[in-house]
């Protein structure tokens, strides 16, 4: 897969202010936040890795409500659809499309760290984090964080952080859902819900069957999910247990030639391939409440395994398979003082991960068997304080972070290959907000985040060589003018980074198909606007608007455009909710055009072309029932987002997207 990312240059990477200038002259008095909280109750959120009532700053954060009024299927969609963060189609099919946060483009799934619980569900390896594993049902709220925080959560976070809440049970009380959903291409899908409550202990048990067989030719997925656990809590304490199992078989329908996609954009020229994953993690976290200090833990561990077989076009057979392990370890304490004028919140903690992989590979043709394979293991420890002073009307936060890492690469094969090394990483961040006057407030954060190279990254380097550490040195200010119903917020950002990681597949790597690089030095500047409005008690309009320049900023591409980013980005959307039973709502995507994925020095002559799309839902509740009918894409436009490129043609390697997609949805509450 590839990586990447693209961009705008000097002065003409400015001209969507007017754009942004526009909208934020129409949007006010029409202009709201971004989490659109519309019962305008305290929501509480993970502020410094502890709950608080405070948000993080310049945070959007989606309540159970929300996703519930939405019709969100899956946290996923939820977060695309009511965050307004930009999301790739899974090339496996699945519905968990990888997002990106910031124009990390086709890198994005390794530049945004997801967790739930505390827990980080991001994949060491090139795939998507696996959200679908997590019921939609059982989620309390969902956190977004753009930027870099690599103070409170390590490496890979450059591009933002999002945390996905569960519900804790309540005491004396059982209730459920049980959702159907049947739609075009083949789509069927069942989950139900559980969970009952005794005073202070609770159990909690979720369910998922998914059958598609996708837009594409050889693109059918099968999943099954179970999602359960128990937890006992007081207003001191909390602990508990949790499990998480997930079930994937997915048919590969592979990339297209330009002519190939003309000709029929749905058809296959992969239709052996497929893979299939099996993932099983068990979670114990605990909270206890002392006075002034409150003490946390999770401890995971994920067992992983996967199959693939390909067939190349020299009628090659390719058969793959993996197993690994994560194990994870997060205490922290927090120590809050409080005075008339100032509340202090200090916040030290450690994490510790340590995960391992076995891959062997097969290749078979009409010479002897080929035989590859590796054993990878990585362990990290880290420490990180930091200190939030709130005074008046202030917020000022500063922390840092210490890192070690050790990574091992066994070559089953060929020794010559391997290595084990260690090294260390620091972070920092300074961040402050300041309330200008009632309803306006500022906010501006520096700091410095890091990522390291993934299993397959280090794995498909040129040469075999271990990747160097890509560092980013991030500022960003920002904006929030209104409240409650009414708010507009605005961000401008720059990230410098050094030795990004990085796809290119104009260099022959192990498989003849590209390595895995570090580049020379890059950026990324641009610009976020979020807003909405309650038009009337039943109407709420929403806009994110987004624009990205990525470039080289030295080196043989000095100036040059990165791949795979759209420059701008802008989603509209309106909500009715009449409190009649009856809802509904329709949003639209503009997605501007961005450069190929192997066009590294900006001269293959054209560009993916943008694309708008249109989607909608209506729903109506009668008793326990609810009744909604969903489409996705309702023009049915041809269009792609994502276009590799290789050895021949830097227009090649292109993924279609989905076609016009209808859903009737059937839900019972008990």
């Amino acid at each position: 897969m590839m990586k990447s990312v693209t961009p705008i240059r000097s002065s003409a990477a400015w001209k969507p202010l007017v754009l942004f200038s526009a909208l934020a002259t129409l949007a006010f008095p029409v202009i709201a936040q971004t989490s659109i909280d519309q019962t305008l109750a305290p929501v509480t959120v993970s502020a410094s890795r502890f709950e608080s009532v405070d948000a993080p700053i310049g945070a959007t954060v989606i309540t159970a409500q929300q996703i519930r009024d939405s019709g969100a299927g899956s946290i996923n969609e939820a977060i695309r659809k009511i965050g307004g963060v930009f999301g790739r189609q899974n090339l496996s099919g699945t519905t968990d499309s990888s997002l990106d946060l910031r124009g990390f483009g086709a890198n994005s799934d390794q530049n945004v760290a997801i967790f739930v619980d505390g827990i980080r569900i991001s994949e060491n390896e090139l795939t998507t984090a696996m959200m679908s594993i997590i019921p939609i049902e059982s989620v309390e709220r969902i956190e977004i964080v753009r930027g870099g925080s690599s103070v409170l959560y390590g490496e890979g976070v450059t591009g933002g952080t999002i945390q996905i809440i569960t519900k804790r049970g309540g005491a004396n009380m059982t209730h459920g859902s049980i959702v159907a959903e049947a739609g075009n291409f083949g789509y069927q899908e069942l989950r139900t819900s559980l969970t009952k409550g005794w005073d202070n202990f609770s159990i909690n048990a979720n369910l998922g069957a998914l059958r598609t067989d996708n837009y594409r030719d050889n693109n059918d997925l099968r999943q099954e999910n179970f999602s359960g656990g128990m937890q006992w809590a007081s207003k001191e304490s909390r602990f508990g247990a949790r499990v998480d199992v997930i079930r994937q078989d997915a048919r590969l329908a592979g990339a297209l030639t330009p002519e190939q996609y003309k000709q029929n954009p749905r058809q296959t020229v992969t239709p052996f391939d497929f893979g299939s994953i099996d993932s099983e993690r068990y979670t114990l976290f605990g909270e206890r409440n002392v006075g002034n200090v409150q003490i946390a833990a999770e401890l995971s561990h994920k067992d992983k395994k996967g199959d693939s077989f390909y067939v190349d076009d020299f009628g090659g057979k390719s058969l793959g398979s993996f197993i690994g392990e994560v194990t994870q370890f997060s205490p922290r304490v927090k120590y809050v003082t409080n005075s008339s004028t100032v509340k202090n919140e200090l916040v030290i903690g450690m994490d510790f991960s340590d995960s391992d992989r076995s891959l062997d590979n097969v290749y078979r043709s009409t010479f002897p068997d080929s035989l590859s394979g590796s054993n990878t293991s990585q362990q990290s420890a880290a420490i990180y304080a930091r200190d939030e002073i709130r005074f008046g009307k202030a917020r000022i936060a500063f922390g840092a972070r210490h890192e070690k890492f050790n990574q091992d690469y066994e070559n089953k094969f060929d020794a010559t290959k391997n290595y084990d090394t260690s090294f260390s990483l620091n972070a920092w961040d300074l961040q402050g907000s300041y309330e200008i006057a009632p309803a306006v407030n500022i906010f501006a954060r520096a700091g410095k985040s890091y990522r390291v190279a993934n299993v397959d990254e280090n794995s498909y380097s040129l040469n075999n060589i271990r990747l160097k550490p890509q560092r980013s040195n991030d500022l960003e200010l920002g904006t929030s003018i209104g409240n409650g119903t009414r708010k507009i917020t605005a961000k401008i950002f720059r990230n410098n980074l050094s030795d990004e990681i990085f796809f290119n597949p104009n260099v022959s790597g192990p498989l003849g198909m590209g390595v895995n690089v570090n580049l020379d030095k890059t950026k990324r500047q641009g610009i976020e606007l979020e807003a909405s409005s309650d038009l009337s008690d039943s109407l709420t309009l929403s806009a994110i608007v987004q624009h990205v320049a990525a470039e080289f900023r030295s080196g043989l591409n000095d100036g040059k455009e990165l791949v795979l980013v759209p420059k701008n980005i802008a989603t509209f959307r309106l909500s009715w909710l009449p409190k009649n039973g009856q809802s509904a709502d329709v949003g639209v995507q503009w997605v501007d055009s961005q450069r190929y994925g192997s066009d590294f020095n900006n001269t293959c002559g054209v560009n993916i072309p943008s694309y708008t799309t249109l989607d909608g839902r209506y729903a109506i509740k009668i008793g326990v029932w609810e009744f909604a009918l969903v489409g996705a894409n309702l023009t049915d436009k041809n269009y792609y987002g994502q276009a590799f490129g290789d050895f021949n043609s830097c227009k090649n390697g292109i993924y279609p997207n989905t076609g016009r997609a209808i859903k009737f949805t059937v839900r019972m509450d008990f």
